[in-house]
């Protein structure tokens, strides 16, 4: 246990979890300082800023954020550094009698951070075959494979993630298990973790991505994949495949300026949001709340102080 029970806000891309988490830190200001653990896995990279929404330090209110900004584009993110990175700074902030809000929408980082995930060991060998593979074939039928031998395993794996789904053929192979079985069981949360779901009614969010997807463009998000290629990015091995930057990428690859990318970039992030419900949805641990609601602050605060 820490000295402060850490929460968590948890959802599809887009519901508000960022603003959620400022509006809680406002409203326990002179009660209990806050301090965000982002949980957003593109949101790791320094440069990635417009295409993963990340809130400006000018806009976080002078609350501390950890886990931005920690890679470079050609760095690979791997859930494991994560979660060993991200426990240590939940342990530091409540330590130090603040509140650790954990902050984002990446599946597995959440879970693995929470659930204390332990990871299967890997074999070289079997990896290269596998790596091997993707490149004859592709990314679009490796991950067909992979959900001919394990459809939960591709169900949560995005179909451009060919690093995540030659990991997942590695596990099946080496364990003869599903991918998920290596995952822990859902049981009382790390440090006993108030989890909050936000999520929104399906056409209110759509039209909330299509605005935001929008405005992504609208504020330089082609600027910024020009910028990061000039530091690497196509050498990087999970930054290239990240939504926005990876359908701007294929429209530069096909001698567009850019701007082609905006329709692909709003209907994969739809896709990826229907992917994050499924895999949310099924942790009975998350309290839900409507993301028009007005009372999300109080109703979050109060679920936070319930001793499970």
């Amino acid at each position: 246990m820490t000295a402060v029970r850490p929460l968590a806000l948890v959802g599809p891309t887009g519901t508000g979890k960022s603003e959620l988490a400022l509006r809680v830190a406002d409203r326990l200001a002179g009660e209990l300082p806050v301090e965000v653990v982002n949980a957003d896995a593109m949101q790791l990279y320094r440069g990635m800023d417009i295409g993963t929404a990340k809130l400006p330090v000018s806009e976080r209110h002078g609350v501390p954020h950890h886990q931005l900004d920690v890679l470079d584009v050609t760095e690979t993110a791997t859930v494991a550094r994560y979660q060993q990175a991200a426990a240590a700074d939940i342990e530091a902030i409540a330590a130090r009698w603040a509140l650790p809000v954990i902050v984002g929408g990446s599946m597995l980082y959440i879970q693995s951070l929470l659930d204390q995930w332990s990871f299967p060991a890997t074999d070289p060998g079997v990896r290269t075959r596998w790596e091997q593979r993707l490149a004859e074939i592709g990314v679009a039928a490796l991950h067909a494979e992979l959900g001919r031998v394990d459809p939960a395993a591709a169900a949560s794996i995005l179909p451009t993630d060919g690093r995540r789904i030659v990991r997942a053929l590695e596990v099946v192979e080496l364990t003869g298990r599903p991918f998920a079985a290596s995952a822990p069981r859902i049981g009382t949360p790390r440090w006993n973790t108030a989890i909050i779901g936000l999520d929104w009614d399906t056409a209110a969010l759509d039209d909330r991505l299509a605005r935001r997807t929008e405005q992504m463009f609208e504020a330089g998000l082609v600027d910024e994949v020009h910028a990061l290629l000039d530091q690497g990015l196509r050498e990087g091995v999970t930054a290239a495949r990240a939504l926005g930057y990876a359908q701007v990428l294929a429209d530069l690859d096909t001698g567009g300026d850019g701007s082609g990318a905006r329709e692909p970039t709003f209907v994969g992030t739809r896709r990826y949001v229907r992917r994050q419900r499924s895999w949310f949805r099924r942790d009975h641990r998350i309290t839900w709340l409507d993301g028009a609601s007005p009372d999300n602050v109080e109703t979050t605060l109060q679920a936070w102080r319930e001793v499970s």
